[in-house]
């Protein structure tokens, strides 16, 4: 957006404000950050005076109104103070996954053409091979917890500050998220300052925040739901986050039960609270001043569920994309016992529908494509605009996610549109048939793809980890589909591997699964 874009809003626009500058004056002494394992924590106004000379900091090195500034490290404060600073001057602050490599990052870096990148010491070598052949002009170290690096030593020698609480169009963009690439090319998800706004507004209520709220942030603050379900949205409201610098769980189950953090709200994917069940620590922790504990980026086995609740933890699912800045729809607390399975339904500023082909809305139950329009929606992608075309119909962002809406108007999300096949004409979609095998209690994950099938077209090849010392064989699966799904969903095929592919965010790579067992024998072990 231009200078002149600016004008034509008005004096009238509503703008987005600065939380940190705001809190600074409105209640200095309010703890806003704690960053574990290093102890660091900031109030607001410390945090304040740090955005400020990192954000005069940033302008003396070149960066305005639109330029990018990117970071590539593990979580830790500096990421959001350089997303306050950034802000602060009209930049636009680039999450650069670390778990990806040089290559795939550089893909990235060229297509976002930052000014400047902020990186962990523990990815040097990354960063060294991302500047040969990427234009960054300046790459900036830091450790991630205070102690002496290029980033501390220049903030030292910083003397100007920028403390001024700036205001910004709505439709500013603010911030740069690639796609996790799991095909195909990563594509820039452009989110604005309105969508950060909107999307805090509507998770306020059904999320039960409030300025007294702690916020655990163990799960990446380069995806999405890190940044703004576990970080963005306690500051907002004059909260504090706890920023742990990886997901670990002993420390996560640590600090959930430490009177001294007073965690009170968690966001996690459902393989974390899988690996927190089974943690030696998990029956020892303290949960009893959790009050909210979010789960997205797919279902939540009822197993889980139910595992959770009977230790008095209630896990709303909930729905979103990067495209809509992680809200969609959320399962209220009360209903997690009798709606297991639902993501909720849709929050406010969220309108969504369920669509059987570009024309017709799909009845009660019936499966469909899921629309979503609405205040979070992202105008589109990053230098992208066929992308952007084709996302879209009449207004409506088509999210590639299979879902349904029951009578009461409860979303149940079913599964992606490219990982659904069709055996002997019928759709299967996978996560039905996950559901019901997680109730298998000798398995510990599960994921199922489509396989090519001379007769049905395609069938089913369940991916199996099974539990330490416990035996799965494909008569298990059958028995336990019988009665459960109809026959021609149950899986023919059987692979059984340690561990499944999953990316940064914890979702399962299925195009992984079927490039490597996509033409496997009824029953074996996987590589």
């Amino acid at each position: 957006m231009t200078a002149a874009d600016d004008a034509r809003h008005g004096s009238d626009a509503f703008m987005a404000v600065d939380p940190i500058a705001h809190y600074a004056v409105s209640c200095p002494d309010k703890l806003a950050i704690i960053e574990l394992p290093s102890g660091r924590r900031r109030s607001y106004q410390n945090m304040h005076a740090r955005v400020g000379r990192l954000a005069a900091l940033l302008a003396a090195r070149g960066v305005g109104l639109g330029d990018r500034v990117g970071f590539l490290a593990p979580n830790s404060a500096d990421i959001l103070d350089l997303t306050f600073a950034t802000w602060r001057l009209g930049g636009i602050v680039l999450a650069l996954n670390w778990r990806l490599t040089a290559s795939e990052l550089a893909v990235i870096v060229v297509d976002a053409e930052p000014k400047i990148v902020v990186y962990d010491a523990e990815l040097a070598d990354t960063a060294s091979a991302l500047q040969q052949g990427t234009r960054v002009d300046l790459w900036l170290e830091t450790h991630g917890d205070g102690s002496d690096s290029a980033l501390e030593r220049a903030l030292d020698d910083t003397g100007e500050t920028v403390l001024d609480a700036v205001s910004h169009p709505l439709d500013r963009q603010c911030m740069l998220m690639y796609s996790s690439g799991t095909t195909g090319t990563p594509k820039g998800v452009i989110i604005t300052h309105g969508m950060l706004l909107f999307s805090a507004v509507a998770g306020v209520s059904p999320g039960l925040v409030t300025r007294h709220s702690v916020s655990l942030a163990a799960m990446p603050l380069f995806h999405i739901a890190g940044m703004n379900v576990s970080c963005l949205p306690a500051l907002a409201i004059g909260g504090t986050t706890v920023v742990m610098r990886a997901f670990e769980p002993k420390a996560v189950l640590a600090a959930i039960s430490d009177p001294h953090l007073g965690v009170t709200h968690l966001f996690a994917v459902p393989s974390a609270f899988t690996v927190l069940m089974h943690h030696p620590d998990a029956e020892s922790a303290d949960y009893g001043r959790l009050v909210t504990v979010l789960a997205g980026a797919e279902t939540v086995p009822k197993p889980l569920v139910e595992w959770w609740l009977q230790r008095g933890v209630a896990i709303q699912e909930g729905y979103g994309l990067t495209e809509t800045a992680a809200q969609g729809c959320m399962l209220a607390r009360e209903e997690v016992r009798e709606r297991v399975g639902s993501a909720g339904k849709p929050l406010i500023h969220s309108r969504m529908k369920i669509m059987v082909d570009e024309r017709t809305e799909a009845a009660p139950d019936e499966p469909g494509e899921i629309w979503i329009k609405g205040a979070v929606v992202t105008p589109g992608y990053w230098n992208r605009p066929e992308a952007t075309r084709d996302a879209f119909h009449d207004g409506w962002f088509r999210t590639g996610d299979i879902g349904r809406r029951d009578a009461d108007g409860y979303v149940f999300i079913q599964d992606r549109l490219k990982d659904m096949y069709v055996s002997g004409g019928e759709n299967v979609y996978p996560a039905e048939v996950e559901h019901v095998l997680h109730g298998i209690d000798a398995i510990a994950e599960v994921a199922v793809i489509g396989v090519p099938d001379e007769r049905l077209g395609q069938s089913g090849c369940a991916v199996v980890v099974p539990k330490p010392d416990r035996t799965v064989d494909l008569a298990m699966l059958h028995k336990r589909c019988d009665g459960r799904l109809a026959r021609y969903k149950h899986p023919q095929h059987l692979v059984i591997v340690e561990a499944l592919p999953r990316n940064a965010t914890g979702k399962v790579l299925k195009h992984v699964l079927r490039q490597r067992f996509g033409r496997q024998g009824s029953e074996r072990r996987g590589a």
